[in-house]
């Protein structure tokens, strides 16, 4: 499923135009996005948690040629899926 997808199905199960629902989705992406970026986490109950990881700085290999490289420390985005979203995907 991608985004066009998903504004559909939310489209279709809230009865919400395909505008208002394209206007969540990226309300929503921006929200978790600045949270993260201020070292915040979005959790929702029941679904997962949405936080940001630190990755220290690393030397790290070229494929090619075998060189060492230094990568820089960062940050990345990680989900923790809850409990429910878990069980749900586990149900016979």
């Amino acid at each position: 499923m991608n985004k066009a997808d998903l504004i559909t199905a939310i489209s279709g199960q809230t009865g919400l135009t395909r505008k208002d629902s394209e206007a969540a989705v990226k309300a929503f992406v921006n929200i978790v996005t600045e949270e993260l970026k201020k070292g915040g986490k979005v959790q929702i109950v029941g679904f997962g948690t949405f936080e940001a990881s630190e990755r220290a700085a690393r030397e790290g290999r070229n494929p090619h040629t075998g060189e060492a490289i230094e990568i820089e420390a960062s940050r990345a985005p990680r989900f923790k899926a809850g409990r429910a979203l878990k069980e749900a995907l586990n149900e016979q």
